[in-house]
């Protein structure tokens, strides 16, 4: 079974989702035979390059202080067992995360690397737009640092990822996390472990083949 999951690095219920999902799929009998594959998305693609505090671009976008939507978050989060710190994280574009995700994807570190960004941004206040620290987080999860770093300075990847993420509206992704089994059962949300392995059940034994949940 391939399970493709559509989330953004700055998004806190992809994080949260994946946590989520990681639980059903430890409890799922035939977890060996799913391939996970994070796709890309963008929350707001015309972000720019520079970073600016978090708390900021809550407060423009839902009109109210942030630490009225960081707390529920941050609870929620720690109901997973992550540690949020929204109050110190950086915005900035994903695009180059989004990159780098596609590069580990070559070399089978895709899913550590997801959860080195995902980390480093949410717990760290970390950056996910300058090169330095993305080799830092690719190193961290097993790839050659030299190698990410001269990656990340090429515009190898870039037309790749931009199709990707153009395919996601093609697809009909309009919120994030978004979870596609096998190509066809469209599980939308972070949703609770129990459901996410009912579907892996019912995927896997045929008793679902296209739905959206």
């Amino acid at each position: 079974m391939k399970v493709e999951i559509y989330s953004d690095l700055v998004c806190p219920w992809c994080y949260i989702g994946k946590r989520r999902f990681e639980q059903a799929l430890a409890a799922f009998p035939g977890a060996d035979q799913v391939e996970v594959v994070y796709r890309p998305f963008q929350l707001n693609p015309d972000a720019p390059e520079t970073t600016e505090p978090s708390a900021q671009v809550y407060e423009r976008k839902f009109g109210r202080p942030a630490d009225t939507i960081f707390g529920p978050l941050t609870q929620a989060a720690a109901a997973e067992g992550l540690t949020f710190r929204l109050e110190e994280a950086l915005a900035t574009n994903t695009f180059q995360a989004h990159r780098l995700l596609w590069h580990a994807a070559r070399h089978t570190r895709q899913v550590e690397v997801k959860e080195g960004l995902l980390a480093h941004y949410f717990t760290n206040g970390g950056d996910l737009g300058d090169r330095t620290t993305l080799a830092d987080v690719a190193a961290a999860a097993g790839l050659d640092r030299d190698a990410a770093l001269a990656f990340l300075a090429s515009r190898e990847g870039t037309e790749e990822v931009r199709a990707e993420l153009a395919q996601a509206v093609e697809v009909g992704v309009t919120a994030v996390p978004t979870f596609v089994f096998d190509g066809k059962v469209v599980l939308q949300g972070a949703q609770s472990p129990e459901l996410i392995l009912e579907v892996l059940t019912k995927v896997a034994d045929g008793t679902i083949s296209a739905a959206t949940v």
